[in-house]
C-alpha cells in the first residue's frame, strides 16, 4: 500500500552544473604538511598523544569522529598523514564529509553559500555531486559501506585532486571510513537520483563497522573533531552494543581514553556532568564522551579552539 499523503515530485527539479556555482572555499585554502598553522598549545596534547602512540603499539582502536568542516579548515594532508602513519585505525564522517570529500578531489572547490543559493532555491542542486547517489546505489548493490565505496571510487578515478581525499587514503590503507547518514540532512536527499533504501543499507552497514572497531577500544583512544549530535550519538550505542557483547564474555571496554576538540568554551571541570538547568548539559560531547563514557575508568580531555590550528598540533605531538 502506498502512504496517504501526498509527496514532493523530483522530477520537477532544476538541477545546474557545478561550474555554475560560486565556491567559498577554493584548493588555495588547503594546507600543506610543511604551512604555518595557527598556534596552539595545551598540557595535555602530549599526553593524547602519548595515548594514542601506546594504543597503536597495542593493537587497539584509535578512532577519529569528525564533522565536515574539519575538511573544510584545510587539514586533509594532515588527516593522510595520520592515516598513512597508523596513528588513525578509523575515521568516522557525517553525510557532509563525503560530499565535501568528493567535490574538493573532482574540482578543487567545495561549499556553496546557503545564504546566497537558498534564495534562489538552488542550494544543493548541483549535477556532478549528484554522481555520489549513484556511488551509494553501487555500494547497496556489491554489499559495500559507504565510505568504503566513495573512498574505492575516487581512488580508482581520473579527479585531478584525489591525492586530498581522505576517503581514498583510508581505503588504501585499508583503514574504515564510515558515513553516519541522517535523512534528509544533506544536499544528496534532494536529488531525484537519491535513493533512501540504499542510503539506509549502506549507512547502517557503516554503523556496525563502527561498531566493531568500538568493541577493539579498550587501552585505546576515541577522539571527536568538532561533531555535536553525530559523534556522540553514534558512538554511545556502538559502545552500548559492543560492552553488552562484552560483558558476556568477561571482558571490559572501560580502560581508555576520549578527547574532544571543539570551539564551545566549557566553564569549569569538563569531566563533570552538568545539571539540567544548566544549558551546557545539552553539549553531547562533553556529557557522553568526556563524563558518562569514560566514569568507570577512562580519562578524557578537552581541547578549545579552530581545527586548523588544533588537528595539526595534534599531528605535529604525534610526529
Amino acid at each position: 500500500m502506498a502512504s496517504k499523503y501526498p509527496i514532493f515530485d523530483r522530477s520537477a527539479l532544476r538541477v545546474l552544473p557545478l561550474a555554475e556555482r560560486k565556491h567559498d572555499l577554493e584548493i588555495s585554502n588547503w594546507l600543506e604538511l610543511d604551512s604555518e598553522t595557527p598556534g596552539f598549545e595545551h598540557a595535555d596534547l602530549p599526553v593524547l598523544a602519548d595515548r594514542i602512540r601506546a594504543a597503536k603499539a597495542m593493537n587497539r582502536s584509535v578512532i577519529l569522529i569528525m564533522g565536515a568542516h574539519v575538511l573544510r579548515a584545510g587539514v586533509n594532508r594532515h588527516l593522510i598523514d595520520m592515516i598513512d602513519r597508523g596513528w588513525i585505525s578509523h575515521i568516522a564522517f557525517n553525510g557532509a564529509g563525503a560530499i565535501h570529500d568528493y567535490e574538493l578531489v573532482r574540482i578543487g572547490a567545495t561549499t556553496e553559500s546557503v545564504a546566497r543559493y537558498i534564495r534562489k532555491g538552488q542550494f544543493g542542486l548541483w549535477h556532478e555531486t549528484g554522481e555520489l547517489n549513484q556511488w551509494v546505489q553501487e555500494a547497496a548493490h556489491l554489499g559495500y559501506g559507504l565510505g568504503e565505496h566513495v573512498g574505492r571510487r575516487i581512488a580508482e578515478s581520473n579527479f585531478p585532486h584525489r591525492d586530498l581525499s581522505v576517503f581514498a587514503a583510508a581505503w588504501k590503507r585499508g583503514v574504515p571510513a564510515t558515513v553516519h547518514v541522517g535523512i534528509g540532512y544533506d544536499i544528496l536527499h534532494e536529488h531525484p537520483n537519491c535513493d533512501g533504501a540504499s542510503l539506509g543499507a549502506t549507512s547502517y552497514r557503516d554503523f556496525l563497522i563502527f561498531t566493531e572497531s568500538v568493541r577493539r577500544l579498550e587501552q585505546g583512544v576515541l577522539l571527536n573533531f568538532g561533531s555535536a549530535i553525530m559523534g556522540p550519538e553514534v558512538y554511545l550505542k556502538a559502545l552500548a552494543m559492543a560492552r553488552n557483547v562484552a560483558m558476556q564474555r568477561g571482558e571490559e571496554i572501560k580502560n581508555f581514553a576520549t578527547a574532544v576538540f571543539d570551539l564551545i568554551p566549557i566553564e569549569g571541570d569538563f569531566r563533570k556532568e552538568l545539571p539540567k538547568t544548566d544549558p551546557g548539559y545539552y553539549f553531547r560531547p562533553q556529557k557522553t564522551i568526556l563524563v558518562r563514557t569514560v566514569a568507570d575508568g577512562g580519562e578524557s580531555f578537552y581541547f578549545c579552539g579552530n581545527h586548523r590550528a588544533t588537528l595539526p598540533a595534534l599531528w605535529r605531538q604525534l610526529r
